[in-house]
């Protein structure tokens, strides 16, 4: 049962970078778009390619308070929740895994 629990712990690993490198990403894609971005610019399309299918739902539920895009801060606090919810979740999961015992859902 130890590899499980092992498996449980890489994947608690990798699930919190991934969570983390697009922080950054939609983090990039916010200042970014506070110039006026050449559209044709591979870095920009590519910004825009992996950040918009999530945005665009966010923006269209929240809308534009202000004339500023808050899709992006929102989108941040979701990704900080799954970071904080997720990965100590998998993390748990495989210490209980790993050690052979089950709490049966009581801490």
């Amino acid at each position: 049962m130890f590899v499980v629990g092992n498996f449980f712990t890489a994947l608690a690993a990798v699930v919190y970078y991934v969570l983390e490198l697009y922080i950054y990403v939609v983090v990039a894609r916010a200042l970014i778009s506070w110039v006026n971005p050449d559209p044709w610019n591979p870095i920009v399309q590519f910004l825009d390619r992996v950040t918009e299918p999530v945005l665009a739902p966010i923006r269209r539920l929240i809308g534009w308070r202000l004339g500023i895009d808050f899709s992006p801060m929102v989108l941040i606090l979701i990704l900080i929740f799954l970071q904080k919810f997720i990965v100590p979740s998998l993390a748990q999961m495989a210490a209980t895994i790993g050690s052979g015992t089950s709490t049966g859902g009581i801490p």
